[in-house]
């Protein structure tokens, strides 16, 4: 993934992310909530962008027979 279409996809979440606080009647908690999940998912995509955090390959579930 290039650095321009990292930084084009934070701007494209944030200006959404922008539209939705200001644009859409929510309690204050719901906002909150919304932007702490959208502030996680996004930097948890970073890491796996930037190859901090592996892949979930390596995770073995076990088959339950």
């Amino acid at each position: 993934m290039s650095l321009i279409s990292l930084v084009v996809t934070l701007i494209v979440i944030g200006v959404l992310l922008w539209l939705v606080n200001a644009y859409l009647p929510m309690d204050g908690k719901i906002k909150k909530i919304l932007n702490g999940v959208v502030v996680i998912c996004v930097v948890v995509w970073l890491l796996y962008a930037f190859g901090i955090l592996d892949r979930a390959s390596a995770i073995r579930v076990p088959q339950v027979r």
